[in-house]
């Protein structure tokens, strides 16, 4: 029996009876009309009135077979998704390690229940990318499969454990495919609980899926994988499409990395700071900053993976309740990060609240709502007096990045002194010296 999977009924009836399966090409002639694509599978849960097919400009779509309409089988096409990789292996590749744990990037749709499913096995990348045998042998594990918006500290801690795994197999990279949307909280993770990496740590993710004419799936892990392979440093980045072309893709800093558009393929900027660098399809590398911890042979590193997730970030809003802190501390949790508007504000009825959290030993960090720039709490009374109620200025960092940082530290020390001074370091690039225009949007472009 031929397989047509997710048909059924009249529509499985007349595919049958013209001995077509999944792959091959047909036409279909309906209302005067030609419609010609490959016959796609489709989700079981699909009524038995349609057939997805793929035209040529790569869309699917759906067509409603009726019992006046004609299907014909054009042309029998054999598709072999599997792929033997022995002769690859045999190759002198670099080896990196990709692990898996969710996202966009590295899926399938499993078209019997129209469910999305990790699709990270090396012949599933390597049919998917063919580019990178040449430029790679991978070995892929995945470690979970979730939606990014479900990422825990407790998964930082499982990624980082699994990354010092493979650092000690002697890889020389490592790709952690990730969802786009806390990808960002994940980087800047990473970068605080693996210090002095050896290797590249990249995470990389898609804007669009894989069955998209306009995909940055490939493009991305091409990228991701010449940075792996022979980046010059040793850091945890982000490689995501640099424009809205297949051009180049940028490397951002895992600390200094936002998403800052809900779908563009370039939605990703360093905040703060140059790209690390710009990284083209065909491999060419070329360095944006000239100060980044370089690749060593030696496979000395610091594993620190805990987190206190008894960490809030709490936006300023005009109206804002002093009761919102005041929950925060009577729940027990052990260190807010503001967003504070401009300079790094907050409206000056919370002070009481903020005094009472900081006598309670509660950590408060400040940071800006504002994208660009770095606070500074000295300009402005109300400014002058958080400082001197103890509040920590968080100086260009993100509000992301300062949250995960907290959380990082509050699991090594609770001492309010030694918080202070640790969010105040510099640790992986989170901090910088001082900010210039120079890093203001795509000014940095050569």
């Amino acid at each position: 029996m031929k397989r047509l999977e997710g048909y059924r009924g009249f529509i499985l009836e007349r595919l049958r009876k013209i001995n077509v399966e999944i792959g091959d090409e047909i036409v279909i002639e309906k209302n005067n009309e030609i419609i010609e694509g490959i016959l796609m599978p489709r989700s079981m849960l699909g009524d038995d009135k349609h057939v997805v097919i793929k035209l040529r400009n790569g869309y699917n779509v759906g067509v409603k077979i009726e019992s006046e309409t004609i299907i014909r089988l054009k042309k029998k096409r054999k598709i072999k998704v599997e792929r033997k990789i022995e002769s690859i292996k045999k190759k002198a590749l670099p080896k990196i390690a990709i692990i898996g744990t969710g996202g966009t990037i590295a899926s399938r749709v499993d078209y019997k229940t129209g469910a999305v499913y990790p699709a990270l096995t090396p012949e599933d990348l390597y049919a998917f990318v063919p580019e990178i045998e040449g430029i790679a042998t991978i070995d892929t594990e995945t470690l979970f499969n979730i939606f990014s918006e479900d990422m825990t500290p407790q998964h930082w801690t499982r990624i980082a454990e699994k990354i010092a795994e493979k650092i000690e197999e002697e890889y020389k990279g490592i790709i952690i495919p990730h969802g786009t949307d806390t990808m960002a909280y994940t980087a800047a993770a990473l970068s605080f609980a693996l210090q002095r990496t050896p290797i590249p740590i990249v995470l990389v993710g898609a804007q669009r899926s894989s069955d998209r004419p306009s995909s940055d799936a490939a493009i991305n892990l091409i990228c991701s994988t010449h940075v792996a392979v022979k980046a010059p440093f040793a850091e945890v980045v982000v490689v995501m499409h640099g424009s809205s072309s297949d051009e180049y893709c940028l490397v951002h800093r895992g600390t200094k990395v936002r998403k800052c558009h809900t779908s563009r393929r370039d939605a990703f900027q360093s905040i703060n700071a140059k790209p690390l660098a710009i990284v083209k399809p065909n491999g060419k590398i070329e360095m944006l900053m000239e100060k980044y911890s370089p690749r060593r042979e030696d496979r000395e590193y610091e594993l620190k993976a805990k987190f206190d997730s008894k960490v809030a970030l709490l936006k300023m809003y005009p109206g804002i309740r002093e009761d919102l802190i005041e929950t925060l501390i009577d729940r027990g949790y052990h260190g807010i990060v503001i967003e504070g508007t401009g300079l790094g504000h907050a409206p000056s009825r919370l002070l009481k609240t903020i005094r009472r959290a900081i006598e309670e030993e509660i950590p408060i960090v400040m940071t800006s709502q504002c994208i660009w720039g770095r606070i500074n709490m000295n300009v402005y009374r109300t400014g002058v007096e958080l400082l001197n109620a103890g509040v920590i200025p968080g100086e260009d960092m993100l509000p992301e990045t300062a949250t995960v940082k907290l959380m990082w530290i509050l699991a090594q020390t609770r001492d309010l002194k030694e918080v202070r001074e640790l969010m105040l370091t510099n640790i992986a690039g989170e901090i910088n010296p001082r900010t210039t225009h120079g890093t203001y949007l795509k000014s940095w472009i050569r």
